[in-house]
């Protein structure tokens, strides 16, 4: 058993009409190869380029360890200066990360270096890119993202391993309630069974990137991220036409995130023990049940 995981699509090229009809439409991902070979980032987007055009900004930093339950999601662990932290992931393994980084604010020149995909689809967030850097060995733990969005995800500068899940077995992920992550106690890349057999038949993707090499992750999928080398990514964002779908991200990002905020604030440990348990007590029932069906 274990879990299930198929190798992602992969294309060089592909036309609008196919991308349409055998991925966006579905909701399936895929890995486009050459998409970003004729974006100037493909040659000009090193380590040093970034350095140079970024400077010496504070920015925040994040590791692996577990969320504090008192904390808002997404605080951070520690702060470094942008040309420092290049320099470390350049030289050594970290599990540091720089994580939705705006480019806008600090280096409105790389805006210049990258071409949306509408040739494709449109809806895109021009104005709103964001960027993640990683060191080697460095994780993004699963997750799927609370604004709903379709991700054009494109990699730079070393190699990045993804593990990717549809929605539908978000229950036996362990899903933690009024959260868009799970239960952050196991290893979706090395799984205990024994201690969560809720992940025991769970079907995914696997994806590997290379630099210049785009993934098209669709709305609501989940999804975990390791750093084989210290590299970089940007995520490019574009709307979902389904209402339904704008409508929930819309209450993710107000209702739900304020919600849960509140709580963490108010009630602390005891909150988060309860969320906690709720995850596996729901993790358990979609797995007696045979859940999804």
């Amino acid at each position: 058993m274990g879990l299930h995981l198929q190798p992602i699509d992969v294309v060089d090229t592909i036309s609008k009409e196919d991308f349409r009809n055998k991925y966006l439409l579905p909701r399936k991902p895929l890995v486009i190869k050459n998409m970003a070979r004729s974006w100037p980032a493909f040659e000009k987007w090193t380590m040093d380029y970034m350095k140079e055009t970024v400077g010496d900004v504070e920015v925040p930093l994040y590791d692996s360890s577990k969320a504090d339950p008192a904390a808002p999601i997404n605080s951070s662990a520690t702060k470094m200066k942008f040309t420092d932290y290049i320099d470390l992931i350049s030289e050594k393994p970290t599990d540091l990360r720089i994580f939705l980084f705006d480019p806008i604010k600090s280096a409105p020149k790389l805006l210049e270096d990258y071409i949306s995909p509408k040739d494709l689809m449109g809806g895109f967030l021009d104005k709103f890119p964001n960027m993640f850097f990683g060191g080697k060995g460095s994780e993004t733990f699963l997750h799927f993202d609370i604004d709903l969005a379709h991700i054009f995800h494109t990699h730079f500068n070393g190699r990045k391993h993804i593990l990717l899940f549809e929605n539908k077995w978000k229950e036996r992920l362990y899903k933690i309630p009024f959260a868009t992550y799970s239960l952050e106690d196991y290893d979706i890349a090395n799984p205990d069974f024994e201690k969560f057999p809720a992940l025991n038949g769970v079907e995914g993707i696997e994806c590997f990137l290379e630099h210049g090499d785009t993934l098209f992750m669709p709305t609501g999928w989940w999804h975990y991220m390791k750093y084989l080398d210290g590299s970089f990514s940007i995520s490019q964002r574009a709307w979902d036409q389904s209402w339904s779908v704008k409508a929930r991200s819309l209450y993710n990002l107000t209702i739900q995130r304020n919600f849960d905020n509140f709580m963490k604030r108010k009630f602390k440990n005891k909150y988060m023990d309860w969320k906690e348990k709720k995850a596996i007590e729901r993790a358990n029932h979609a797995l007696e049940k045979g859940l999804p069906k």
